[in-house]
């Protein structure tokens, strides 16, 4: 396998390109692939085959943690059509306030150490995220809409930011 095969990730999984896939059927399909690339399978073969499979393998593993993240997934779709610039400017008002809002709400769910009101926020992140997500896969079928659909990249981001951070809260409050 050359790295050409990998080069449309939705190929190789047998999905149709687009932001929402099958995350069953990615997986499904993942464990099959995986474990007829598995390195482990070529103990017996020369070095060059064996150095392809571990290649494979990583490869593989690439495509589908890629695809299996929204995030990620909708940067490859962006980065399929052109070129992702590295550095961008914020050109998006209306949502540094929101994340603004969102840091403080946060900031404020430390000091309180409510797990009620940090699930309500968790809530709060997870309709904006899915708004977001609704949007893109419009956006991205649109390439007249693109620089709306890297913006709309760049907000999954954030919120994948959030996530984490709230995640982090969480076991502190657990503790």
């Amino acid at each position: 396998m050359t790295n050409t095969e990998y080069a449309d990730y939705f190929a190789l999984f047998g999905l149709q390109s687009g932001f929402f896939i099958d995350d069953k059927a990615l997986a499904a399909t993942y464990r099959e692939l995986a474990k007829d690339a598995h390195p482990d399978r070529f103990v017996n073969a020369s070095a060059a085959q064996q150095r392809e499979a571990v290649e494979r393998a990583a490869q593989l593993n690439d495509a589908f943690q890629t695809l299996k993240s929204p995030t990620q997934r909708a940067l490859y779709l962006l980065r399929q059509q052109a070129e992702l610039p590295e550095e961008t400017t914020i050109e998006d008002g209306e949502f540094l306030l929101q994340q603004m809002e969102w840091r403080e709400q946060l900031e404020d769910l430390q000091e309180q150490a409510d797990l009620a009101a940090l699930a309500e926020f968790v809530r709060e992140l997870k309709q904006a995220r899915s708004a977001i997500d609704h949007a893109f896969a419009i956006c991205i079928e649109d390439s007249e809409q693109r620089i709306q659909a890297e913006r709309l990249a760049r907000r999954m981001q954030f919120l994948d930011k959030m996530f984490y951070e709230v995640r982090q809260l969480e076991e502190r409050l657990d503790d």
